[in-house]
């Protein structure tokens, strides 16, 4: 059976250069960074060289890159950092409904410690209104946080005029970028963010690391403490094997951007153009020009997503309803919610995103496939049959 993996916003496989350079650290090269001996600068010299590779891939310098444990504790740190170091400045903290559930819980957190957060609406595409933003921002606002692109529908915001709209106004900005980075240009600088937060996992390196981009001046209180490491904004040894993999894995992603943008939207397009083809009943999900060039997205009535998921599986299809984040609990997904879906057609979602590993045949199996799964569940569903009764 032809085994079809899409679901790359989830986790990506190890890029073969990344496991090979990995593998050969594990064996050679065990010192601490934070010792002076030789073992120790043999470390340092490999994470220095890892964080300019990530700083390379968004244009950043290196001493701008704080290497910690995942995408998470990067929003965290980002989130948390801020409140603490602006507290005296203001309470208020300005976010979107359809963010990641690290920025969406770190906030609701500051919450129950007395910030004031408001949860900006997005409309039928995931975008966020810079009228409504503007709006949004008060004397005592000191953060905005907008993802750079939605990881279940791959709705790209506009993320420079938001954060000039942050600056005219004196309020810092971060965005997350674990879904960008890595698949469309990321450039701190034309951005213009003063935090962005990295994910290692999505790019092809190793979980258990990730990155936040924070801009020379822009003051954080830690919210990991310990020896100082990572210029006293993250205390821990460092994960120096981890730490690699993700430099080369940014490296391959800055090297191959362009023709792995246009080879993944390729294949998009024919997935996109087969189901609508293939498929009555369905609604494309996420803005149809602004997303990400690997993600598709679609909501099927009369079916139920779950069943749906199972069954793909069976015939050796990976994918998934949702953030795989979240896609153990029964909730409906609070970014389909955000865009006005009703709660059937959430539960009939469906989240393909494509990756180095897939080709042309993947999609053509696929197509061959998905059809056929639907036409079967909806033939058990009551409203279905009656509609075409």
């Amino acid at each position: 059976m032809r085994k079809v993996y899409l679901d790359h916003a989830g986790t990506t496989p190890l890029h073969p250069e990344v496991y090979s350079l990995m593998c050969e650290l594990m064996k050679n090269t065990f010192g601490n960074p934070s010792s002076i001996h030789s073992f120790g600068r043999e470390a340092k010299k490999w994470v220095d060289e890892a964080r300019q590779q990530v700083a390379d891939l968004i244009e950043a310098e290196a001493g701008e890159i704080i290497f910690t444990s995942g995408g998470t504790e990067a929003d965290n740190l980002a989130i948390l950092g801020v409140a603490a170091a602006r507290r005296k400045k203001g309470n208020h903290i300005i976010t979107s409904s359809i963010e990641h559930p690290a920025v969406l819980n770190s906030c609701k957190q500051l919450a129950k410690s007395g910030f004031d957060v408001t949860f900006l609406p997005v409309d039928q595409y995931g975008l966020v209104d810079p009228e409504e933003l503007c709006k949004a921002i008060r004397s005592e606002t000191i953060l905005i946080s907008i993802m750079h692109a939605n990881n279940e529908i791959g709705t790209i915001e506009p993320i420079e005029e938001f954060s000039r709209i942050a600056k005219e106004h004196g309020v810092l900005f971060h965005t997350d970028a674990v879904q960008a980075a890595g698949k469309i240009p990321v450039n701190v600088n034309t951005l213009g963010v003063d935090l962005l937060t990295l994910s290692s996992h999505k790019i092809y390196g190793p979980k258990g690391v990730g990155a936040l981009y924070k801009r020379k001046g822009v003051r954080l209180q830690p919210v990991v403490y310990g020896g100082g490491q990572e210029s006293n904004s993250r205390s821990g040894t460092e994960n120096t094997v981890g730490i690699v993999g993700f430099g080369k894995a940014a490296e391959i992603a800055a090297r191959d951007l362009d023709s792995e943008f246009n080879r993944t939207r390729e294949l998009r397009d024919k997935l996109i153009q087969g189901i609508k083809e293939r498929i009555p009943d369905v609604k494309y999900n996420g803005h149809p020009e602004r997303r990400l060039p690997h993600n598709v997205n679609f909501s099927f009535s009369y079916v139920e997503g779950e069943s749906m998921l199972l069954s793909l599986d069976m015939k050796g299809i990976a994918a998934s309803s949702g953030s795989a984040c979240s896609s153990s609990s029964l909730k409906p997904s609070h970014v389909l919610k955000a865009i006005g879906l009703p709660y059937e057609l959430i539960h009939g979602s469906l989240r393909m995103t494509l990756g180095r590993i897939n080709d042309a045949a993947d999609i053509d199996y696929v197509l061959e496939i998905l059809p056929e799964v639907i036409t079967r569940l909806r033939s058990f569903s009551p409203l279905a049959n009656k509609l075409t009764v």
